[in-house]
């Protein structure tokens, strides 16, 4: 009989119940398979990675015009949607465009069509603006002959003088990303260990057994993740201020609507983590539930860069996302000088997450 034992068919047989466990662990697939795909999927949706800056037009309507058409066509330049001339100067100032453009048609003294794009900029987009330069250059290298002089050129860029703004720099981009990075994956890594964990050691059953309520004992685990975030999200501003120099509008006002911003998303972000900690069917199926939820949020979110860089479908994806919403309140409010009654639209996003998120939560939360 021992003649008979093949040593390959058992070494198959157990290749073959290897390789099913693996497929039956959620961790191993998710973080072998899924998550590298991400990755891939989302930083080949960034136009090849070629840097991109959004415009406003005074003459929009005059899109047929060649030049026009030309800077256009350039996979660098974004067409702002603000029509409004308040609005788009606003934006200038505040950075979120990198000039405001204007091309007008006269007739030269030679007798021929003659464009003049006029361009202003302000110091808040100081570092976006070589970026439509280089667009602008490429547009004169095909319309215009470098020995013509300048009074015959089709094309004639001019500078008009530059708007006050303020100066925006990477950290004022970074910090409150970083932040909402850090909100998000705490609320939710953090709520689902602390409360899977606690129900595997039968700790919330013993709680459930004394005259304290139900709510009362949630309540209690969860303020205490919400004191040390907002302790985090304290320490976290307050090394951006002093070393980074991070901008903060309104002084201790704008830090105090950050910290409020950030209780709210935090207390959003947590209801994901208690769906995690009630579906979950062990320790090890939290961080695939968990990064299923959190990365692409990270990677769509405008954490790490702006959602700009992908195309225009994506970006509308990337606006239903709550951290996303968290984000934009957090910058809007730091940079821009905006206050919580001015961020109504991350804000009611963020409810609406909230509310679905907690419904569901309600639902499946096991005491054991």
């Amino acid at each position: 009989m021992a003649n008979n034992y093949s040593q390959l068919r058992a070494m198959l047989a157990i290749t073959k119940g290897s390789f099913k466990a693996i497929l039956r662990n959620p961790s191993a697939v998710a973080f072998s398979f899924g998550f590298p795909l991400i990755f891939i999927l989302v930083f080949g949706f960034i136009d090849g990675g070629a840097p991109t800056v959004s415009i406003a037009l005074t003459n929009r309507q005059d899109t047929s015009a060649v030049v026009i058409r030309g800077l256009l066509k350039n996979p660098m330049i974004r067409l702002s949607d603000v029509t409004d001339t308040v609005a788009i100067r606003d934006n200038l100032i505040k950075g979120r465009i990198a000039a405001i453009v204007s091309v007008d048609s006269t007739k030269s003294p030679a007798g021929f069509t003659q464009y003049i794009i006029r361009t202003r900029t302000s110091s808040a987009s100081a570092d976006k603006y070589p970026i439509l330069k280089a667009a602008l250059a490429q547009v004169l290298e095909y319309a215009v002959d470098k020995n013509m002089p300048e009074q015959y050129r089709p094309i004639i860029i001019t500078e008009l003088p530059q708007l006050a703004g303020r100066e925006y720099s990477m950290i004022d981009f970074i910090l409150p990303g970083m932040l909402g990075f850090s909100l998000l994956s705490a609320a939710v890594f953090g709520v689902a260990f602390l409360f899977f964990s606690l129900r595997q050691q039968l700790v919330l059953k013993r709680y459930y057994a004394t005259p304290i309520g139900k709510r009362y004992i949630v309540l209690g685990e969860g303020l205490s993740r919400v004191i040390f975030q907002l302790i985090t999200a304290v320490v976290i501003i307050g090394i951006g201020k002093v070393v980074f120099h991070f901008t903060l509008v309104h002084g201790w006002l704008t830090f105090m609507e950050m910290l409020v911003l950030s209780l709210f998303g935090l207390i959003v972000f947590m209801g994901f983590g208690f769906i995690i900690s009630s579906t979950a069917k062990s320790e090890s199926t939290i961080p695939p539930f968990a990064n299923l939820f959190t990365l692409p949020q990270f990677l769509l979110g405008g954490t790490f860069f702006s959602v700009e860089a992908f195309p225009k479908w994506l970006q509308k994806i990337c606006e239903i996302l709550p951290l996303k919403q968290l984000n934009d309140a957090m910058r809007n409010v730091a940079f821009e000088g905006a206050h919580l009654t001015d961020c109504w639209k991350q804000l009611g996003i963020l409810t609406l997450w909230g509310i679905a998120t907690y419904a569901v939560a309600v639902k499946v939360f096991k005491w054991e």
